[in-house]
Order: structure tokens, then sequence, then C-alpha cells
């Protein structure tokens, strides 16, 4: 299920250099990296599009670590998302990631919903894993063993006990142990510790095209702070900008991409506007309301959260909101009335931020449903909205670590077929 890519990547001499924090608290600290000594850059790194079998949501739903123990046990918790079939809008995106010395290519979902680096592990035996690309530890030169998360440069003895973390997404879950190794994107290269994986449930990973997550949420959704691959980017000073932005295309006729270090005005359609990170973790902002043709819903009593999340497929939201929606929306199931369906739309600040029933119908024939999953996030970050794939089609976005807010444009879309 996976494949080489020939995406160039330059791997750079080793130096030091000793991280500044005032300006971002809670940056990893100093350490040993691959990069241009005193260079700052930026790198986009092309994705490749596939329409999944069924809906998938990475969104990082629930952390437990388990203290002292040699590799992980138990059965898997039940995820909390309703699975339905992906149907028209859905769709995964993925690139390359290069880990360890010499480097080993893993496929990644950049997903701004979790945030920890996780790769499988040869140690992973089960069906999910052993059909995608696995980090062989043994192979790197590089690679430490990581005892503990709160001690992230501490190797595990001779014999010596481990955690082990289990982590809960929206559709799936991981078991895994710590590892710190070499990571990069083309030539944009730091150090960090990742989850090895020891277990994973065969859904969804065994009908993912990709081998592995790479988590670009806030610290806070991380194991600890030099799990953060983002953060670790900035205190090593390897990026022109301290944001990364996302261009997702409508169809494999436009090329898909993750820029790190900049965004780029060529991809939208007029200016941005920035909405303040309300609670960092996911990058998650306020939403006042929804609309239905321009009409506000109140359906935001006490205020809505949205989180903008590159790794779920389709668009999300509370049960009970979803099922007002649905019920107010009327989509026929014969598409009878698809072409006079109203805009569907998300009130932020000053803005309307629309989507047209093609945006958020799955229209498969002569079928049509609203594509939305529902998904009932738990406190303290939930209940919230997921803004998956098909609104990150319609919206280029901007995440900018360094003033936390998110930042939305028109996306420049090829005409479709």
């Amino acid at each position: 299920m996976s494949f080489r890519s020939s995406l160039p990547v330059t791997y750079l001499l080793v130096s030091v250099v000793a991280a500044t924090q005032a300006r971002l608290p809670g940056l990893p600290g100093p350490g040993r990296f691959l990069a241009n000594e005193g260079s700052a850059g930026s790198y986009t790194i092309p994705l490749k599009r596939r329409v999944p079998r069924e809906a998938l949501s990475l969104s990082q739903l629930r952390t437990r670590l388990r203290h002292g123990q040699r590799r992980a046990q138990g059965a898997a918790r039940r995820p909390t998302a309703s699975p339905v079939h992906a149907g028209s809008q859905a769709s995964e995106y993925y690139g390359i990631l290069s880990v360890g010395s010499p480097p080993q290519d893993f496929e990644v979902v950049f997903d701004t919903g979790s945030g920890n680096l996780i790769i499988p592990s040869t140690t992973c035996k089960s069906d999910a894993c052993s059909m995608h690309r696995r980090f062989n530890r043994s192979m790197s030169s590089t690679a430490q063993d990581i005892a503990f998360a709160d001690a992230p440069d501490d190797q595990v003895p001779p014999d010596g006990d481990r955690d082990v973390v289990t982590i809960t997404f929206g559709t799936g879950e991981i078991s895994g142990v710590f590892v710190k190794d070499h990571l990069c994107l083309g030539d944009i290269c730091t150090h960090g510790d990742f989850i090895a994986v020891t277990e994973e449930t065969e859904q969804p990973f065994s009908l993912v095209p990709f081998d592995g997550i790479f988590g670009l949420g806030l610290p806070q959704m991380s194991q600890a702070p030099h799990f953060n691959v983002f953060d670790c980017m900035i205190r090593d000073k390897v990026l022109k900008k301290n944001l990364f932005s996302v261009f997702l295309a409508q169809n494999d006729e436009e090329e898909s991409e993750i820029s790190f270090g900049e965004y780029k005005a060529s991809r939208m359609v007029g200016e941005l506007f920035w909405v303040p990170v309300s609670n960092p973790g996911y990058w998650q902002v306020e939403m006042q309301d929804v609309t239905i043709g321009h009409q506000q819903q109140q359906l935001c009593k006490g205020g809505c959260q949205a989180a903008v999340d590159t790794g779920t497929s389709l668009l999300a939201g509370p049960s009970e909101v979803v099922g007002a929606l649905v019920r107010r929306l009327k989509v026929a199931e014969d598409c009878s009335n698809f072409f006079s369906l109203p805009e569907l739309g998300f009130v932020m600040g000053n803005h309307t931020l629309s989507l047209s029933p093609e945006d958020y119908v799955d229209r498969d024939g002569h079928s049509c449903s609203v594509a939305l999953m529902t998904m009932d996030v738990p406190p303290p970050k939930g209940p919230l909205f997921i803004f998956g794939d098909p609104f990150l089609r319609k919206y280029y976005t901007v995440y900018d670590r360094e003033n936390l807010q998110v930042g939305f444009a028109l996306a420049a879309q090829a005409r479709r077929a």
C-alpha cells in the first residue's frame, strides 16, 4: 500500500545552537540537530491524495500513559466518532518524512488535530503495521530509546523499564514507546522524540495508504515539549517564519502541498484574515454561529468552538448540532433538490466562511447526504466542530505558532471539471 517518492531530500551537517525561548514559551531545550548552522528557510512538500474507503479522523481524543511497562498491553478503547462511508467529499493527503541516519523514508499524514509524530516500528507485528513501512531502530546510528516522556534525553538503561503510551484518535488507537532521532522534511531538519508504534487497531490503519502521523497540533497535544516536532524546528531556528500553511487541491489535476516557514499568495484569492487560537492544543478558534442560506441558526448558545484539522477527511461536529443541521438543510436522498440547496456557513468575527452544496453534500450518483460526521470530543477540549478536508479545500489555511492564530483565505482552486 505504500511506495517510494522521488522527492529530493538533502541531509546537511550537524551543528549546535542554543534555543531562544523568550518569544515562544514552552519550546523544548537546545540540542544537536541536522541543519545548516545559522540557516533559516522554508520548504514545500507536495502531498499525494487518495479517496479513502471510510471517513477518517485522526483528531487526538485521549492519551493515557502506563509507567514502567516493557510493552503495550490490553485492548483498545472504543473511539467516540460514528464511522461513516467516506463518500465523494473525503480525501487523505500525505507526504514524505525522513527519520534516522541513514534516512528511512515514510509517508505521513500531516495532522493538525494531534500533537505527536507516530511511526510504525518493526516491533509491531499486526497486519495493520506490516502492510506499511516500519522504522527499524537498529538501522539508525543516531536513534536513542527514551525511557520516559518527561525525561526526553534519558535513554532506557539495560533491562530497564520504559513508558508505554496509548493514544485514542477519532477513528482508531495506537500504543507505542519513545524514540529520539534526526527528522527531516526535505532540507528542513531537526531532532526530536517520537512514538514508535508497537500496537495499532486494524481500523482505520489497515485501510490507509500512509505509514504514520505527523502531529502538527500545539504542544498541549504532545506527550512532552520535545515530542512537538514543529516546535523543535522553531527551537533550532531552521524556519524563515514560525508558521506553516496548507493547500488541499480539489482533484488530482492540481498538486496539494504543505509549506513550512512560509505561506503563498498564489494559493489565495484575496487577503488572509486571522482568528486567534481560543484554547491551545488543537488549532482551535471561536465560532459565533452557523448559517444556512446566510441566516444565523442560533446553534451556538454560549459560543461554539472549531478545530481546524488536516487529519479529518470530513466535516464533523457535536451530535446534537449536526442532527439539527441535517434536519434544517433537508438534503433529499435522491438529490432532487441538490441545485437549490443553500450555502452552509460558519461565522467567525466579521467573516462568514461559507460552503456550497458541492462542498458539504456527499453526492454519489443519484444518492445525496450531508457530509458531516458526528464526533463528541470530550471536555475540556470539546464539544467542538472539526473543520476537515471539505473545508480545507475551500479555504487556504495558515498556522502561526508565534502569534497563536489561524489565517483563512479563499483557496485559489482550479475550476472544477
